[in-house]
């Protein structure tokens, strides 16, 4: 007895199909009836006919197939070895037996083996519906994979910036008191004064330090933004000469910018920072030379067809695109591209998280990114942005900053990182302030029940062991109810933002600050009216 499998009623062929047939045949009589069969159902084969394993191996090799058709039975090998062979080689492509007669029990072992169906050849009717069937399903197992893939990749990317999350704000209380500290040295020791010029050294180091850790909280999307509703036109336009500066004279910069562009709401710094990281990106691709363009427009995504982007849903965006015409990356740079401390310049040449910042920067922005790119071919990333209706935000110039004021007042400092603790201490007593000091929230309120006299500020961190910022900022209002309140942190992910310290009107200090930073900011929140 012999197996066909039955053949489903959805399989439908579409006419004029382009089908890429392998077929392992000795037979050409009998690969011709298959090549009929499917030319009547409709499909436009292109083929290749094998018949040894060396031959078939070559094949599956140089070219792509979207199905393989094997006789079972042939003089140097078998459909068995045929299908081992498709597995090593191109395990993804459909694999149908295509044979005159076998027992059942061979016919059910080559599909347990990993076939992907069974036709008779005196029932070459269903090949063709078959076919159809197999290449459905193995269109459907590529996109589940494709999105497989995506999950694991952001998930990968997502654990690796909470990792940067948290490295971040420890190093950043670090990096708070070494500031601090230094600056506070460099006040009392004049520039001709013994060990000035290593002062000065120790102090360059820590503020190139202060920048990598931006980079890290970018990537991981964990930093305070100030987004407004703005024209990407005008930003690109109004940053350009930065950008032939940075690319330098041998790389031509171009812009192709859309009339009449949508608005978006973001932080003007953060995509000036994008641009600037991609344009260094680009630069560095072309050694020689070459074009760099930059080009907006207006996209609608009608979430029909492969998205523009991955995970992009439908809806109305703002395209930023950066292309170069450098030496371009193949497949294996770009699945890891975005990747922090990924690079492929020489040791000393690249942090590798220029693009991880740009991740950070487009993701937290509620946008989405793409690139297009191959060896020798160049680049493309393609950012894509919310379009917003509403009207664009002022964009003047901040005033002049005045210099800080020295105060009065009491502030109740609550702080559980020793060294930040200590440095504002000192830095608010230097301001003259009085200053009540507490290791956490209870000891605080226990502070705050004691202190006789007025309490005017209360500056704290926002994430402390057993008792947060916040909710130490609502059980003093019973007590102090004058008292206000500045916030301070390392950095501000989505653990500081559920505390509602991000909320508008709330005073919020990111660390690492500088002591004239403190002392303004302190200034800045006693003065404002109530």
């Amino acid at each position: 007895m012999t197996t066909t499998p039955t053949t489903p009623t959805t399989a439908t062929t579409p006419t004029g199909a382009i089908i890429r047939v392998l077929i392992v045949e000795d037979s050409a009589a009998d690969a011709d009836l298959m090549l009929r069969a499917l030319r009547q159902a409709g499909f436009e084969p292109v083929y290749e006919r094998v018949e040894t394993a060396g031959a078939m191996r070559a094949a599956l090799v140089g070219h792509q197939w979207d199905v393989v058709l094997s006789d079972f039975y042939l003089p140097s090998f078998d459909a068995r070895a045929a299908l081992a062979l498709r597995q090593e080689t191109a395990p993804d492509v459909p694999f149908i037996v295509v044979s005159g007669s076998v027992g059942e029990d061979t016919a059910v072992g080559v599909m347990h083996a990993g076939a992907t169906d069974y036709v008779m050849k005196d029932r070459l009717q269903r090949l063709a519906p078959a076919i159809t069937r197999a290449m459905q399903a193995a269109a459907v197992r590529r996109e589940s994979q494709r999105l497989q893939d995506q999950l694991l990749h952001s998930q990968r990317l997502e654990a690796v910036g909470r990792l940067a999350g948290g490295m971040a704000h420890d190093f950043n209380n670090v990096l708070t008191a070494v500031l601090g500290s230094i600056e506070l040295l460099l006040l009392d020791t004049p520039p001709d004064r013994p060990h000035r010029e290593e002062l000065d050294i120790i102090r360059d180091a820590a503020t190139r330090a202060k920048d990598l850790i931006r980079r890290l909280l970018a990537f991981s999307a964990r930093q305070v933004l100030q987004p407004t509703v703005l024209d990407l036109n005008r930003l690109v336009t109004d940053i350009g000469k930065m950008l032939r500066r940075l690319i330098g004279e041998d790389v031509k910069l171009e812009n192709a910018l859309a009339p009449e562009l949508g608005a978006v709401r973001v932080d003007a710094g953060q995509i000036e920072q994008v641009l600037v990281n991609l344009a260094v990106n680009a630069r560095d691709a072309m050694p020689k030379g070459g074009n760099l363009t930059i080009r907006t427009a207006d996209v609608l995504v009608d979430g029909k067809g492969d998205p523009p982007a991955p995970a992009i849903p439908a809806g109305r965006y703002v395209l930023l695109g950066v292309s170069d015409s450098g030496i371009g990356m193949g497949d294996e740079i770009r699945a890891h591209l975005f990747e922090p401390f990924f690079t492929t310049k020489p040791r000393g040449k690249g942090t590798g998280l220029g693009l991880a910042t740009v991740y950070g920067i487009v993701r937290q922005s509620g946008g989405y990114i793409a690139v297009d790119s191959a060896p020798g071919r160049g680049a493309t990333f393609r950012i894509y942005l919310p379009r917003v209706d509403a009207p664009l935000d002022p964009t003047g110039r901040p005033g002049r900053v005045r210099a800080p004021a020295v105060g009065s007042e009491t502030i109740l400092l609550t702080e559980d990182e020793p060294l930040v603790r200590t440095l504002a201490r000192k830095v608010l007593e230097l301001a003259r302030y009085r200053v009540l000091v507490a290791a956490s929230g209870a000891e605080a309120l226990a502070l705050a029940e004691r202190h006789e006299g007025p309490i005017h500020l209360l500056l704290t961190d926002v994430v402390m062991p057993e008792m947060s910022g916040r909710e130490l900022a609502h059980r003093l209002a019973s007590l102090r109810p004058d008292a206000r309140v500045l916030y301070m942190s390392g950095y501000a992910d989505e653990a500081i933002a559920q505390h509602g310290v991000l909320d508008p009107g709330t005073a919020f200090l990111q660390k690492p600050f500088t002591p004239d930073g403190l002392a303004r900011k302190v200034r800045e929140v006693l003065d404002q009216p109530r």
